[in-house]
């Protein structure tokens, strides 16, 4: 991820901004959990030929690397999809690859997220959601990413986007221009139509614009972007944070978490989870899973196939 990336982040304030005040509202009128939550902590990608040896196996091959990566992580920022629509094949190809407990993070492919009218005048929307809906309880929150340059006044052209969009699938959605946090007015419009909607608002976590860190929680489920610096010491800083948010956020009835460490290059992300869902495992009863590198695995790692 390169928006918001710093070369010198010597002069940045990493300390987690205080919870919107609308979050207690927000997760009191949530409906009970039936069972505990899962954390879902993952990559954005499983094509890293970097991290054979050390998260695959050494000697794996390309075509096994989604294989090894479902044994390893519980979901991914699947990028893929922001190119094209995945077909039947690829969608069954997926499915088969994954266990029950994984889950795919579609990105709405850019046809979509940046055209002029997002989708209103085709069927792109209806035919992303009947593909994606084949992954059936491997799919999780699908994202929309908005370009840089849609602004506020485009809020009528996202709402008929969310009337489109199948209600019935878990979307999230990441707002980037600076007219929507430099006016508190038109972020809390586009919260409100988000809550109305239930759709997430992606928090991004980025050294070089800490506006879209915004800590507001819009329905029942938390959807960060962690953006790390090749894992400076304050990247372990600000995830011990995070860690602590997210369990203040559970203990008030929230009901998912999805949580996407990226580092420089996609290298390092897997140092960055394994060090997140390890202490969450050590200081919660939570269920997470995590990977386990280089030394670490061992035959109860292989044992999901």
């Amino acid at each position: 991820m390169k928006f918001g990336k710093l070369h010198n982040i010597s002069g940045v304030n990493f300390t987690l901004p205080k919870d919107h005040s609308d979050n207690e509202l927000v997760l009191s009128k949530l409906p009970a959990r039936d069972k505990k939550p899962q954390i879902f902590v993952g990559c954005t990608g499983w094509s890293m030929k970097e991290w054979v040896g050390n998260v695959y196996p050494k000697g794996t091959k390309t075509a096994n690397f989604l294989r090894e990566y479902v044994k390893q992580f519980n979901t991914i920022e699947l990028n893929t999809t922001h190119y094209r629509i995945p077909n039947e094949a690829t969608i069954l190809k997926w499915k088969s690859a994954a266990p029950k407990d994984f889950h795919y993070c579609p990105k709405i492919p850019q046809t979509i997220s940046h055209s002029n009218d997002l989708g209103a005048s085709n069927d792109l929307t209806l035919r992303f959601c009947e593909a994606i809906s084949g992954l059936e309880e491997n799919l999780g929150c699908s994202f929309m990413q908005l370009p840089p340059y849609f602004a506020y006044n485009r809020l009528p052209i996202l709402e008929r986007f969310l009337q489109k969009w199948n209600s019935h699938l878990p979307l999230s959605i990441e707002i980037r221009h600076e007219s929507w946090f430099n006016t508190p007015r038109y972020f809390d419009e586009l919260s409100e139509m988000l809550k109305a909607y239930n759709i997430a608002l992606v928090i991004t976590d980025v050294a070089g614009r800490r506006d879209v860190l915004h800590q507001r929680l819009t329905n029942g489920m938390a959807v960060v972007r962690f953006v790390g610096n090749g894992l400076h010491p304050t990247d372990y800083e600000r995830a011990d944070a995070w860690i602590d948010k997210l369990k203040d956020w559970l203990s008030k009835g929230l009901h998912h978490i999805y949580f996407f460490p990226h580092q420089p290059d996609n290298i390092l992300a897997p140092e960055m989870t394994q060090y997140i869902t390890n202490k969450i495992a050590t200081e919660t009863d939570l269920i997470i899973r995590g990977p386990k590198l280089g030394e670490e695995q061992d035959g109860a790692q292989m044992s999901l196939f």
